[in-house]
């Protein structure tokens, strides 16, 4: 038996297992996949279109009826900065002439949609059981729709004042989210990434400061990483990058073979792809012009000058310009979603039961 079952109580699943909603490598494909297997499924709606979100969501409820997790992001859209923006484009000027590019060319803007109105009537139509927040929470009063659809809400904390933040706006549960977790930090009541604390230090604190179950999150992908979450006083465990080596994952092949091929010590907190720091493997431009730079505009536009240079070299055979994002620990196991969430299920039972002995 699992030493806490609040999460499945509260969430109605099998397993107290939630596949990360990571935008980009996470479709319907993946989140049925999680969902028949008796975790949480997560669709990430922050790249989709309002049709495609419908178009997702028919797709896993025609599979399976298991419960299902939307996910946003509740980030406020920046202010124009002109001047920013330009000095971005003339930090990216040497790289577009190398690629026999115009460096004023006009580019698109990068895109990630927040939480707002039109996504609250996704959630009011679609109705998931839980709906899951990055960034904080949306508005008192888009909150107060989503939980009057009956939607369990969570939201990620990267500190204890954020845990506390969370559990007082009225979050169900807490994902606590350690700096070694890959993909976009979850930080909402700070800009500053330098003192991030590790899952293992942050987790116990978040679970002695807050009454609603807490979810971890950050270089989990075995066994031994979800016994320790529970005996450190998690209720459940969130994976993410061990699900990017599934065949469910939509990633592109540069970005699976770095996977496959960087080190333990080769991720970094970065925000020239996004303009918000975001955990991945260390690349050209990483290492180049970041990984932290004050000069790229804020989330998520920083994005919009990389894409005619990341066309160029993804077309070359190189992921110099792409984000390639990551958690520091990557257990390679080429599972189907189904088969390795099963599989770290029962091998956690069985390491929780024999240390239980």
């Amino acid at each position: 038996m699992w030493p806490d079952r609040r999460i499945q109580e509260l969430f109605g699943i099998e397993l107290p297992i939630v596949q990360a909603p990571m935008a980009g490598p996470t479709l319907a494909e993946m989140v049925i996949g999680a969902a028949r297997a008796g975790a949480l499924g997560s669709l990430p709606c922050a790249l989709l279109s309002l049709e495609q979100a419908h178009e997702q969501c028919r797709l896993i409820r025609e599979a399976t009826d298991q419960p299902l997790n939307l996910n946003f992001f509740c980030h406020r859209p920046p202010a124009p900065d002109p001047a920013r923006e330009a000095a971005w484009r003339e930090r990216l000027a040497p790289y577009y002439r190398e690629f026999g590019l115009d460096p004023a060319m006009p580019v698109s803007p990068s895109n990630r949609a927040p939480f707002d109105a039109q996504w609250c009537e996704l959630v009011e139509q679609q109705r998931p059981q839980v709906v899951s927040f990055h960034f904080g929470l949306p508005d008192a009063d888009l909150l107060q729709r989503v939980r009057a659809t009956g939607a369990r809400v969570i939201s990620s904390a990267t500190t204890v004042a954020e845990a506390r933040w969370l559990e007082q706006h009225g979050c169900d549960a807490i994902i606590a989210q350690g700096a070694e977790a890959g993909g976009h930090r979850g930080v909402f009541l700070s800009d500053d990434v330098s003192t991030q604390v590790g899952l293992f230090a942050l987790l116990p604190q978040i679970v002695d400061a807050v009454d609603v179950p807490v979810i971890a999150a950050g270089a989990i992908g075995d066994a031994r990483g979800i016994a320790a979450a529970f005996a450190l006083g998690a209720a459940a465990v969130q994976i993410g990058t061990a699900y990017l080596f599934c065949p469910e994952a939509k990633i592109s092949p540069l970005h699976r073979r770095a996977l496959f091929d960087a080190r333990e010590d080769e991720t970094a907190l970065t925000n020239v792809f996004t303009g918000r720091p975001a955990r991945g493997i260390v690349n050209r431009l990483m290492r180049e012009a970041g990984p932290l730079s004050p000069l790229a505009p804020a989330f998520p536009l920083a994005g919009g000058a990389l894409a005619p240079l990341r066309a160029k070299a993804e077309a070359a055979g190189a992921a110099d310009f792409m984000p390639l994002w990551s958690g520091q620990a990557r257990y390679r196991r080429e599972l189907s979603t189904y088969e390795l969430t099963r599989a770290l299920a029962r091998e956690a039972l069985a390491l929780i039961g024999t240390r239980a002995s």
